[in-house]
């Protein structure tokens, strides 16, 4: 009698596109269609870092860019090993903690429209960050620490404004985007009563860059990736009861409102610390959960997708912010920004399409 019911269950998710792993006592679903895009991701990425290590203003074959990094004798260790490896770290771990950031918030918001740059996390990092330079704090052992402090206490304040018993979507969004506006002008005004030179160097950090990072900004964005790591486990099971619908996760027993704020306060972490690494590199963490969710034509964003494709947004727009207009260098935010802004209008006039349709 239990045999035909395990029959028919097995036979529905394997129709449904998913494989089932079983590890001792741990069974884990794993999606066809997800796993073979999150390999294709990791090949490119494997083949953008590689470009990235190569390209410069001295070239270097790939050949010498092995002996760096397995440790060999190379006269390339100091281009290489020592002023790009370190800029690729940072644009790496930045672009990974962006992907997951917004594949959650989005998530909670239920709103394509939401990412931590447009519902005030990432404004409320610049905030803080510009008045301390303002007011004389310009030590980039000290900067990443106030990102992170502002971009939470920014969030803090959204989620408190948005709370009615409960978070409503909209209204989480909607609020955001007024508190994205007001800090925006905050900063602003901050930037206005600094002299020129702080006002530049403000100007350059709230664009985006990852100019002169090294290993002093990969190290805290690293680590946080790895305590978050059992986290971001959690945040993946956490997404599908959420995905269900209010109704259904109640019934299942499902405390959304916990579950929220728990996938809300890790979004938040990983924004602020990869805003407090390279600055607001606006667009990142809109772009990379949708993207890959079109990829893998998942209910859920696929959060490691989303991390992988994060990554290679930002590694590949560096390199081209680096050689596009050289001898210049572009801060890397303005090309993400270049291509995120399209995007965003292009969802936008797709959503008011798709509900005129409905409301004909």
């Amino acid at each position: 009698m239990t045999a035909a019911p395990t029959a028919v269950t097995k036979t529905a998710v394997a129709a449904a596109g998913y494989t089932v792993v079983r590890a001792r006592r741990v069974t884990v679903l794993l999606h066809r269609r997800a796993v073979a895009v999150a390999a294709g991701l990791a090949g490119l990425l494997a083949a953008a870092c590689l470009a990235y290590l190569c390209v410069g203003e001295a070239f270097v074959a790939p050949g010498e860019v092995l002996k760096v990094l397995t440790g060999r004798p190379s006269a390339n260790e100091l281009v290489v090993g020592t002023l790009r490896a370190p800029r690729l770290v940072v644009g790496l771990l930045v672009g990974a903690a962006f992907g997951v950031a917004g594949g959650l918030i989005q998530t909670v918001a239920r709103n394509p429209l939401a990412s931590p740059d447009i519902i005030g996390i990432s404004q409320g990092a610049s905030a803080l960050t510009v008045g301390a330079m303002t007011f004389g704090v310009t030590s980039y052992a000290v900067l990443p620490y106030l990102s992170v402090t502002g971009g939470i206490l920014a969030a803090a304040l959204v989620y408190a404004f948005a709370w009615r018993g409960g978070l409503h979507a909209t209204r989480f969004v909607l609020i955001g985007i007024g508190f994205a506006i007001a800090l925006r002008s905050l900063t602003t005004l901050f930037m206005t009563k600094g002299d020129y030179l702080v006002a530049q160097q403000a100007q350059i950090w709230m664009t985006g860059s990852l100019n002169g990072r090294g290993w002093a900004e990969a190290a805290p964005l690293g680590w946080t990736l790895l305590v978050l790591l059992l986290a971001m486990a959690w945040a993946a099971w956490a997404q599908r009861m959420v995905g269900l619908g209010d109704d259904t996760a109640t019934a299942l027993g499902v405390r959304l409102n916990q579950v929220r704020l728990g996938l809300v306060v890790i979004s938040v972490v990983l924004a602020s610390v990869a805003t407090g690494a390279a600055g607001p590199v606006d667009f990142v963490a809109l772009l990379a959960p949708q993207i890959a969710r079109r990829m893998t034509r998942t209910a859920q964003i696929p959060l490691v997708c989303s991390a992988l494709l994060g990554a290679v947004i930002v590694v590949l727009a560096d390199l081209l912010a680096r050689r596009l207009f050289s001898p210049t260098e572009v801060p890397v935010g303005v090309l993400t920004a270049a291509v995120g802004a399209p995007y965003l209008i292009w969802l936008l006039v797709r959503s008011r399409s798709v509900r005129s349709d409905v409301g004909a």
